[in-house]
């Protein structure tokens, strides 16, 4: 059985994560303090670690530090801190992943999964990534630096559709034919460009600018193979 690690001082949302994950076939420990979550660690391996990031002994931030300096055991962070400041943070100090508070237990279920994958070697397949962009086609994320970007579900299609031929010049009636279209009466070029536009605002550094997908002048587009 897999096991997790939650260091968690919310008993309640603790004791609702461990019964549903428990459902879900994974045992989990509880440990409401970070001292008490790194002596386990200290104690026995575990297959992934839930962290807190405000924590009432110590600063999750930290205390990922230190569980990284000492193992490679995949950390999902877990917290009610959105700021993109804080996700950067913590991923540069080794997380897998982030997922703010309040969340559907469904979602963090599949990002448990997906994190085990990718450590396994399993997901590889899934997962594009180029430079600070990554595409998880099983999840249906786009992430950049790590935090989540929005799409509809068009324009993630597109979007992958791209990336899987990236460095190729694609015509919108390529793309339409890869991806349909939205069932209504806008001809072709406007589809395309209006969803572009869109991805771009979402992906892109500088839209007026964009170094991601990049319009080739009566041709169409191309996803750039090298982008950071």
């Amino acid at each position: 059985m897999t096991s997790l690690l939650m260091i968690e001082d919310d008993e309640r949302l603790a004791s609702l994560v461990r019964r549903y994950l428990n459902d879900a076939g994974f045992e989990v420990a509880v440990a409401e303090e970070a001292a008490r979550g790194l002596r386990l660690l200290e104690k026995r391996p575990f297959d992934l670690v839930l962290l807190d990031l405000m924590l009432p002994d110590a600063d999750g931030l930290e205390v990922c530090r230190r569980i990284r300096a000492a193992s490679a055991v995949p950390i999902i962070m877990v917290t009610a801190k959105g700021d993109l400041t804080d996700r950067v943070v913590g991923l540069e100090m080794g997380a897998d992943d982030y997922l703010a508070k309040p969340f559907d237990a469904r979602e963090l279920l599949a990002r448990i999964r997906a994190v085990l994958r990718r450590r396994s070697g399993a997901a590889d397949a899934s997962v594009m990534r180029f430079g600070r962009l990554e595409i998880d086609r099983d999840a249906r994320r786009v992430r950049i630096d790590g935090a989540d970007r929005v799409l509809t579900s068009r324009q993630f299609d597109l979007l992958a559709a791209m990336a899987e031929r990236a460095g190729r010049v694609l015509s919108r009636e390529t793309l339409i034919e890869l991806v349909g279209t939205d069932g209504g009466n806008e001809p072709i070029d406007r589809v395309i460009d209006v969803h572009v536009g869109k991805i771009r605002a979402a992906i892109e550094d500088d839209v007026r600018h964009p170094k991601r997908i990049v319009t080739v002048r009566g041709a169409g587009y191309v996803f750039a193979k090298s982008q950071d």
